[in-house]
């Protein structure tokens, strides 16, 4: 049961990410499970483990780690796009 909580909570924090920046992840809801996860890893891992946990994320780093994510994702998404109609 805690795995599936934190698949959830990972989830919802991939979605939050997105929509701070307005920017959808690339996979849907596993697309956000795993901007999730690494935005938490990533928000943990510069940011520190403090504020509020839920589900073993320290969910202030987390969103900010995962916007970071979405960020990066989404740019390389976009550039690859733009690459691939370019080149027709």
């Amino acid at each position: 049961m805690t795995f599936l909580w934190s698949l959830i909570i990972g989830g919802i924090i991939g979605w939050i990410a997105g929509a701070i920046i307005g920017r959808d992840v690339p996979g849907g809801i596993i697309g956000n499970i795993i901007a999730g996860f690494v935005g938490a890893w990533l928000g943990t891992l510069i940011l520190g483990d403090w504020g509020p946990h839920v589900a073993g994320f320290a969910i202030i780093p987390a969103i900010i780690g995962a916007i970071v994510v979405v960020f990066i994702v989404s740019a390389i998404m976009r550039g690859m796009r733009t690459r691939g109609t370019a080149a027709k």
